[in-house]
């Protein structure tokens, strides 16, 4: 059936009564409505029309007033449920002949259909073109607070003037009256989401709404309508899922106990408040453990750090990113609510208003009836929060892992809404959160600042004085977000006036990697002293790093197997020679500079990274011109995430200016050019100008292998020495001389040869072809010899061995005071 199929099948009756009640007139729709002709109805009393007793007000009565509903007897019998209409028939002189009287069906569509959108749940409005009110229901009704006599007629803008702006006009949001037009103007619905603040109100309201325009049967817009419902409780509770998502992705994105701290801050304002503080304890601050939580009864005011200040007036240039403050001391009183917040371990809510006065507003629910319970003790009301500005203010205590770290506060100024009991469970998310992100930065600052202390402790405090080479280093760890990891360098004064230069980075990072670092350096220290050449040296401590892995193994399942592994650069030069020896395990080669400024190249071969084993190490040795330029770097001074490592040392060799008078500042310039801001692993260098020992420092003898060369070469000695000016040592050097030469030619092999070094020492070699080592031994009462070696190590600063490609060397060194002046050349042999 068609609805106009429905029209007809339930038209209009049209009856006249007159004033006597009975019926004078009869339309053909009453006939179809109800079977009766009009010879059965006119002159009939209009009640027996009734299919029961006659309602009060009913037409023909005296008090006739009706208009509803009505039960009707049909012709056959039946019932039909109907809805009347009277209205007054006036004659001449406007005097009552009479009335007339509508009847419908009651489902009839357009009855219904008016009945259901009066009572329909939703707000339902139709306007004009120009926004003029033809019709609201009882619905629309309340939310306007106007009834539907009050303003049909009148523009939208005059009833509604908090409708004609946006409560966000941040977002280019457009008033709803503008949306209303723009829908009238175009004939296009709408669907939107309106957010505003009703006049008189301190509650945002949020309404789904529907806009659509009314057309005739040509299609021409004649109207539009609109209807809406209150989402509120919905759309805030979205809102805060939103924060809460942007808290999961915005807080903790650092470990930095500040920069967390101000991520609550920023992530808060303004979504859900207005001003954010975060208080700290100081040792929070410094990534010490917190202090014990203050007891409900101390009398001590509480002093605390402001590690974060936002609020929306910061929040007006997001571009410029938000600031990182530099923490001030806060003292909060004995009583105050953030002391009771921190003594008690709970939050506390404060309005200015009283949440119990004044039921439900007119545009929705009020705190009276928050769908959520307010915990004991909440809200507080304190009209004194007036006085700063504020409508409302929450106060959470920071807590992680039972430790309390601070507080923080969460308040609102611009905004008159009060919090609810909600906000307080959303406040309390997002400072579960934040303190949990705080304390592992704490925990992360302790651990990096115990490893921090833990290398530079390990790492030299200075750099030993020798002649060999000016020096200069320069180390800075990783930033904030990255571990200490293990580079490490050291310069160690070897025998023969010679120096190693070292420098090394321990795979990993943290406290491991820094320990690591302290024995290897330590390990290296100790095999120099043995004066090993640099491919043994690191055969050797390649030994040693197997060794660290096996110590490491976990001893259960359940414990992780800490990374082991290293690489190493070990050089060796000579300033008596000006050659530079070195061998490297899987490290960058340095970089060499000439006085002229042109690269030597460096044609070696590393090794394998330290802790593979198995595989050999390759000594390389070059000659350098004297004030030649060399850099020891780690792998962190040249690479990073914008650029490869064959770039970086490109870009490291135009900054080694080998004329930079002073290698500190040449270090500085280096470091600041080479890293970037946000640098993931830590980075040395080492720069080194060599120097060529004076030949006139320098004297050497052969010494033929007969016992009557040994008074020969310790008159030389004593000429030598005599002739450089140093009478004083001519004693000892005298009698190490005799004793080193002796041993030569008793239990070595020639070739012997005997050399002075005047450097910070006046150094004693003798060289033979024998790989046999002397030791010292207990001599015993009447034992003629083995009393030499302790004679002079008695007598002299140092002594040791030293092994060649070709032999050993025997040395011993005397300090000397500094001197001036000019030095003679060595004595010729005669």
């Amino acid at each position: 059936m068609t609805i106009a199929d429905a029209q007809d099948d339930a038209p209009t009756a049209v009856i006249v009564v007159d004033p006597d009640g009975r019926v004078s007139g009869w339309s053909e729709g009453g006939c179809r409505l109800l079977g009766w002709t009009a010879e059965d109805t006119v002159g009939r009393p209009v009640t027996d029309l009734l299919a029961g007793p006659v309602p009060p007000g009913f037409p023909g009565s005296h008090d006739a007033d009706v208009s509803g509903p009505v039960a009707l007897r049909h012709r056959d019998g039946h019932t039909v449920d109907s809805v009347i209409t009277a209205q007054p028939l006036h004659g001449p002189q406007g005097l009552v002949q009479g009335q007339v009287v509508t009847v419908q069906r009651w489902d009839r569509r357009p009855v219904i259909a008016d009945r259901a959108f009066e009572q329909c749940p939703f707000a339902l409005g139709v306007y004009d073109p120009e926004l003029r009110f033809l019709w609201i229901n009882a619905s629309s009704g309340r939310v306007i607070a106007h009834t539907e006599e009050q303003v049909v007629g009148k523009k939208y803008r005059e009833v509604l003037p908090e409708f004609d702006r946006s409560l966000f006009p941040e977002r280019d949001d457009k008033p709803y009256t503008d949306k209303l037009a723009e829908v009238a103007r175009t004939g296009v619905p709408a669907r939107l989401i309106t957010v505003f603040r009703p006049l008189g109100s301190n509650y945002a309201n949020a309404w789904a709404t529907s806009i659509w325009p009314v057309r005739d049967a040509e299609g021409n817009v004649r109207g539009v309508a609109n209807w809406g419902f209150d989402m509120s409780a919905e759309y805030w509770a979205r809102q805060r899922l939103l924060i809460l998502n942007e808290a999961t992705t915005g807080i903790g994105r650092t470990l930095d106990v500040v920069g967390t701290a101000q991520e609550l801050a920023t992530t808060s304002v303004p979504g859900f408040t207005d001003l954010v503080t975060v208080d700290l304890f100081d040792e929070v601050l410094r990534g010490e453990e917190p202090p014990a939580p203050p007891t409900t009864n101390h009398d001590e005011p509480l002093t605390l750090s402001r590690a974060a200040r936002y609020g929306a007036a910061d929040d007006a240039d997001r571009s410029a990113g938000p600031p990182v403050p530099e923490p001030v001391p806060v003292t909060h009183a004995v009583h105050s609510v953030a002391a009771t917040c921190m003594a008690t371990g709970r939050s506390t809510v404060e309005l200015a208003d009283d949440p119990g006065v004044g039921g439900e507003w007119a545009f929705g629910p009020g705190l009276a009836s928050d769908p959520a319970h307010w915990p004991a003790g909440n809200p507080v009301v304190d009209k004194g929060i007036t006085a700063e500005g504020l409508t409302g203010r929450i106060t959470v205590p920071l807590r992680a892992r039972g430790a309390l770290l601070g507080v923080v506060t969460f308040s609102r100024l611009d905004r008159p809404e009060s919090f609810t009991a909600d906000d307080l469970i959303l406040a309390e998310q997002l400072a579960a959160k934040a303190a949990v992100a705080i304390d592992n930065a704490r925990r992360y600052a302790h651990q990096s600042t115990t490893a921090l202390t833990l290398q530079r402790s390990l790492l030299p405090q200075r750099l030993p004085h020798q002649e060999a080479v000016e020096v200069a280093s320069h180390y800075l760890p990783a930033g904030i977000d990255a571990e200490v990891g293990g580079d490490w360098f050291d310069v160690i004064p070897l025998s023969g006036a010679r120096v190693a230069l070292i420098i090394g980075d321990v795979v990993g990072h943290g406290l491991h990697a820094s320990a690591t670092m302290g024995r290897l350096r330590t390990a290296v220290r100790t095999l120099a002293d043995v004066d090993l050449p640099p491919d043994e040296l690191l055969t050797h401590l390649d030994d040693l790093v197997l060794h660290f892995a096996s110590d490491l193994q976990p001893t259960s399942h359940f414990q992780t197997t800490a990374e082991t592994g290293a690489t190493c650069l070990y050089t060796v030069y000579d300033p008596v020679s000006r050659r530079l020896t070195l061998a490297s395990a899987g490290h960058p080669l340095p970089l060499v500079i000439a006085p002229d400024g042109t690269r030597i190249p460096v044609s070696a071969q590393p090794g394998p990274p330290l802790g593979i084993g198995g595989l050999p190490f390759e000594a390389t040795e070059l000659e350098l011109p004297e004030g030649s330029l060399l850099a020891l770097y780690t792998d962190g001074l040249v690479e990073n995430r914008e650029r490869d490592v064959d770039q970086g040392i490109a870009e490291l060799l135009g900054l080694l200016d080998h004329r930079a008078p002073s290698l500190e500042a040449l270090s500085d310039t280096v470091m600041e050019a080479m890293l970037a801001e946000h640098r993931t692993d830590d980075a040395a260098v080492l720069l080194a100008r060599t120097r060529a020992l004076d030949p006139q420092h320098v004297a050497d003898w052969d010494v033929e292998p007969d016992v009557a060369e040994v008074s020969r070469a310790r008159q030389f000695a004593v000429d030598q020495v005599e002739a450089w000016g140093l009478e004083e040592t001519a004693f000892v050097t005298e009698l190490v001389v005799s004793e080193l030469v002796t041993n030569a030619i008793r239990y070595g092999e020639p070739p012997i040869r005997l050399r002075l070094i005047r450097d910070t020492a006046l150094i004693c070699e003798v060289s033979d072809s024998s790989n046999t080592s002397p030791h010292l031994r207990r001599a015993r009462a009447f034992d003629e010899g083995g009393r030499g070696l302790l004679l002079v190590a008695q007598l002299t600063q140092g002594w040791g061995t030293r092994h060649t490609p070709h032999g050993k060397t025997i040395w011993c060194a005397q300090s000397l005071a500094p001197t001036s002046g000019e030095t003679p050349p060595p004595l010729p042999l005669e």
